[in-house]
């Protein structure tokens, strides 16, 4: 069969034909012939409707041929689609006449009831033959000349008259996959569901004239251009207009023909058209030569291709149109400087871009860690001074330059005994059994960038000094900020020192690693 979507009453057909089929490997009783006449009748009946739907069909084509000034080609279109219905008409009529042959040998009467629903033998003597003179045999290669014959209209189509071996169903069937088609029709066959099968191959003989009748109307002015659809369209200057200026526009017709299939290409490279014979221009603009108000001109050029009488014509438009430099926004805790070695956290966004935007990030002097959300960026500065270079869906938007401040040293603070000793007026002895050494950030750094200002004094020297030497057992060695000095307590004397050097500091950054902060801290603390 042809190949497409198929319509309601062909899959009407196709189904009958399975049942008839069904049908054929039953034992034969009155109930069953009683079906093969229905499907006979039915068959019959859906066949004449076919005929006169091609009928039309053609004068279909001969109108369109007409509408369209009776042009060559599609004369040539006319010629062979009245050339496809005398073919049908000869083959329907060939079939017709074995039909009544086979009414006639079993003694039935055309157009009566049928006196002999079965009458096998007489089926079989009349279609096969004794030495295969029988009528099947001269039908398989009419049917297969007329498949032949509409391939060239309707490519695809498949032989109407096949041997077992060759038909899906058959093939599959051990009793009968070595039979001819012949056999395999008519063999054993009572005469209804012979009339049955001649039936079925009228009804895919109209159907392969239909289905090459479909492609021929297509063809018939196919290279004549009706403008068909008219309607109004409206071309702007600008769609933004200031308040106080003017808005200019031009208003005019358009016409577009409903069978025009055109080509079209936007600066060399193919377009998709749509059903309304539309192109769709859309593309990304990139970054050009921007004047001092941030503005580059540029053009893009489109064709379409149209075939018009034969002959090919095409149409070019260049269209101007500019691309504005998108502004970047960055937005941080302080955006003219970043912090050496830290997490400078910064969110970039282009507003001009909206839903479209897609940064991408890049940088010089810094390493680059991707935000979660969409714009945000953490840099790392590695140098003096670093380069953000912002692009969007593989667009280069723009670069922002940052000078790098070094980080700020903690002040270390000595808390004794819940405040701060006091170096000069001394602090009184028994305050310093608890001693704490508190590095304190810088407060701007620290508001700037919490994260990164995470500071503790994890050693330190503790010396009591008397009079110029220190005492035994001194000094002693702390790690971590706090101490206890209950000995300090338990030996000091009046006019002592407590000598305290900070040995080591460290921070923990936004990542939260250690690293360790070059410095270096004494405290001298008279004892009272």
């Amino acid at each position: 069969m042809a190949g497409g979507k198929e319509t309601p009453r062909q899959k009407m057909i196709g189904m009958m034909y399975l049942v008839l089929t069904a049908l054929l490997a039953l034992q034969v009783n009155s109930a069953i012939l009683l079906k093969f006449k229905f499907l006979d009748d039915s068959l019959t009946n859906v066949n004449g409707k076919v005929a006169k739907a091609n009928e039309g069909a053609v004068k279909g084509i001969q109108a369109q041929v007409e509408k369209n000034r009776n042009q060559a080609k599609d004369l040539v279109v006319l010629k062979q689609s009245q050339e496809i219905r005398e073919k049908t008409k000869e083959m329907v009529a060939y079939l017709q006449d074995v039909r009544d042959k086979l009414l006639k040998n079993t003694e039935n009467v055309k157009g009566s009831e049928y006196k002999n629903m079965s009458a096998e033998d007489k089926v079989a003597e009349t279609m096969l033959g004794g030495k295969r003179n029988g009528l099947a045999y001269p039908m398989k290669d009419k049917l297969n000349g007329y498949s032949d014959y509409i391939k060239q209209f309707a490519p695809g189509v498949a032989p109407l008259a096949l041997d077992a071996k060759d038909d899906p169903t058959a093939s599959l069937d051990k009793e009968q996959k070595n039979k001819n088609f012949a056999e395999l029709n008519f063999e054993n066959t009572p005469l209804v569901a012979a009339l049955a099968v001649l039936s079925q191959k009228e009804t895919e003989v109209l159907k392969y004239e239909a289905d090459a009748l479909s492609e021929l109307s297509k063809k018939v002015g196919a290279e004549t251009i009706v403008f068909d659809k008219i309607g109004a369209f409206a071309s702007a200057e600008s769609n933004t207009v200031a308040a106080g200026t003017k808005y200019k526009a031009q208003l005019f017709l358009t016409a577009s023909a409903s069978g025009l299939r055109p080509t079209m290409t936007l600066n060399g490279s193919p377009l998709q058209v749509d059903a309304d014979g539309r192109g769709k221009i859309e593309f990304t603009a990139t970054p050009g030569s921007f004047d001092a108000a941030g503005n580059a001109k540029k053009t893009w050029t489109g064709t379409v291709r149209i075939r018009n009488n034969g002959r090919d014509t095409t149409f070019k438009v260049t269209v101007p149109y500019v691309v504005s430099k998108p502004v970047m926004q960055i937005q941080s805790a302080s955006v003219q400087a970043l912090y050496f070695k830290c997490g400078n956290k910064l969110n970039v966004q282009v507003p001009a871009l909206g839903a479209q935007y897609k940064p991408g990030f890049s940088a010089s002097g810094a390493q680059v860690i991707q935000g979660s959300s969409v714009g945000e960026v953490t840099l790392v500065p590695n140098s003096r001074e670093v380069t953000l270079n912002v692009s969007s869906g593989g667009n280069a938007i723009g670069s922002q330059t940052f000078q790098v401040r070094p980080i700020p040293k903690p002040d270390i603070k000595c808390v004794v005994g819940g405040r701060e000793a006091n170096e000069k007026q001394g602090t009184p002895i028994t305050a310093v059994r608890n001693l704490s050494l508190k590095a304190v950030a810088d407060q701007g750094f620290a508001t700037f960038l919490p994260d990164d200002a995470r500071y503790r004094v994890t050693r330190y020297e503790v010396t009591l000094v008397r009079g110029k030497r220190p005492v035994s057992g001194f000094p002693r060695t702390i790690d971590g900020p706090d101490a206890n000095l209950s000995d300090v307590v338990n030996t000091a004397r009046e006019g002592d020192r407590l000598y305290i050097e900070v040995k080591e500091v460290r921070r923990l950054n936004f990542r939260g690693e250690q690293e360790e902060v070059r410095m270096s801290k004494v405290f001298n603390v008279p004892l009272i």
